[in-house]
């Protein structure tokens, strides 16, 4: 009853804003009997109080403004095509691989990955700004607030940075495959090259591309990316709708050693989780949008990542289930190389291919160049500026380009990377911090859609952490551990026995 909010807040963060109006707002509060919108009231205020520190601060120029955070000037369209870029990538041409290895059990898994990864999408959204006041502008920020300082970047940032090293090695191999075969189909008479040198010359192109400062200034490459997989798919689609069914197609499971095809079916686990990685980076394109308390950025955010999940459905499942359905088993790990007339057709959507993992690599790779950057400067001593930039992203750049060269296997690195890395930040790491920090009633929907996602086929390590103190759900977690282990092994062992033979 004493509190004076407005001695509090405005002479220790932000002087000079009208009292008046910020005291009947406070005296608003108090006299609020309902508890709820006592806390929506207050909750409203906080981030009033918060805006009008963060509009002060700005006014204050300052030599580390650079690594403060992201510019705040996206629309709710960004979020779309950016989304889009980061999750329709070069998965979507394996998937009807995957099927092959996994046959009708595979729509199951595609439909019910789909609604998931939706619901988990959602919650990282609500999560950026759970606390009135703080954004949390990067994964590993959120898990430090759920698990604490010490263990929630143990937990998050491994696995996070899995997925966007593993996805930009993966569009490294892809762009060189699919430049390769666009070359050869447009020119006939030249000489061939080896695919390890195609790779090399898209990769040169990240050499440039790599030095724009972040998420705002490529934007136009990640509208040109959603473009161009969203052209791709739909060709990759209608080209094997109108072929039609090939001759002696054939739709049973391929007839190897049992090993093998236990091992390629859980690497068909690991390329589907590798189609829905946009989480990783779902914090960092919601930090570029801005936030009011009229509107906070969960709002926008979830209109174009909606958006983006609609169109995700319109290229996956016609591509995934069109294209098993016209080559069944026999269909290659990238289903355009299945595809060969009408040749000039073909060749486009590789060119389009081309173009759409030039905007996905820079879509993953930008969170590795901040992450990199502030451990230079702050712990390093580093001078920011154009050399580090020149520095850090173009020894990334050369890495990824090096471990591409080094195991060009493409189906293989979707399974390892998928079920190392995009299983728990995809599917339950927001499940788990949302459990944590919102701790919903115990068998109430949000409690049981948790829970749920959690059993959906796949689990990580961090589930097993949250969570084995409760043996009821404890053989839950080893059957979950336990598959995701063996995608990630099927992976593992399939890029083995490929590599033998290249």
């Amino acid at each position: 009853g004493h509190f004076n909010p407005t001695k509090y807040f405005v002479e220790e963060v932000v002087t000079g804003v009208d009292e008046t109006d910020l005291h009947r707002t406070w005296i608003k509060v108090v006299a609020t009997r309902n508890t709820r919108e006592r806390s929506s009231r207050l909750e409203n205020m906080c981030r009033r109080i918060w805006h009008l520190a963060r509009k002060k601060k700005q006014e204050v120029p300052s030599d580390e403004q650079w690594i403060e955070g992201p510019p705040r000037e996206a629309k709710w369209w960004y979020s779309t095509f950016h989304t889009v870029t980061a999750m329709v990538g070069a998965g979507v041409l394996g998937l009807p691989s995957a099927m092959a290895h996994l046959g009708g059990p595979g729509v199951v898994v595609m439909v019910l990955s789909w609604f998931v990864t939706l619901n988990s999408m959602w919650q990282m959204i609500q999560l950026h700004e759970c606390v009135p006041g703080v954004r949390f502008d990067r994964y590993y920020d959120l898990g430090k607030h759920a698990f604490g300082p010490k263990l929630g970047p143990w937990i998050v940032l491994p696995q996070q940075l899995i997925v966007q090293v593993g996805c930009d090695i993966v569009y490294m191999v892809t762009g060189g495959a699919c430049l390769k075969q666009f070359m050869e189909m447009a020119c006939t008479n030249c000489t061939r090259l080896r695919q390890s040198y195609w790779i090399c010359i898209f990769g040169s192109t990240h050499f440039f591309l790599s030095q724009l400062p972040n998420f705002n200034s490529v934007a136009g490459v990640s509208l040109a990316a959603a473009i161009m997989s969203l052209s791709y798919s739909t060709i990759a689609w209608v080209g094997s709708l109108s072929r039609g069914r090939v001759e002696d197609v054939s739709y049973a499971y391929k007839k190897t050693s049992p090993a093998d095809s236990v091992f390629r079916v859980f690497n068909a686990l690991g390329q589907i989780s590798f189609a829905y990685a946009g989480h990783a980076v779902a914090l960092e394109i919601q930090a570029t949008i801005p936030s009011t308390p009229e509107v906070p950025s969960k709002v926008p955010m979830w209109k174009g990542a909606f958006m983006a999940y609609v169109i995700n459905a319109l290229c996956y499942f016609p591509v995934a289930f069109i294209g098993y359905w016209t080559f069944g088993q026999d269909v290659t790990d990238n289903v355009l190389q299945s595809l060969q007339r009408p040749s000039w057709l073909i060749a486009a959507a590789n060119l389009m291919v081309v173009v759409h993992v030039i905007g996905s690599y820079q879509v993953y790779a930008m969170p590795v160049f901040d992450l990199l950057e502030r451990m230079m400067v702050k712990r390093l001593k580093f001078p920011p500026g154009i050399s580090l930039r020149l520095l850090v992203r173009s020894a990334y750049v050369a890495f990824t380009l090096f471990i591409g060269v080094t195991f060009p296997f493409f189906a293989d690195l979707l399974g390892f990377f998928g079920g190392f890395g995009f299983t728990p930040t995809s599917y339950f790491l927001p499940s788990i911090i949302w459990l944590t920090l919102k701790k919903p009633r115990r068998f109430s929907r949000s409690w049981l859609i948790n829970w749920v996602s959690k059993m959906d086929l796949k689990i990580s390590f961090t589930f097993s952490f949250e969570c084995a103190y409760n043996r009821n759900y404890l053989a839950c977690i080893i059957i979950g551990v336990s598959i995701m282990l063996a995608s990630t092994i099927g992976g593992f062992r399939n890029i083995i026995v490929d590599s033998s033979n290249y």
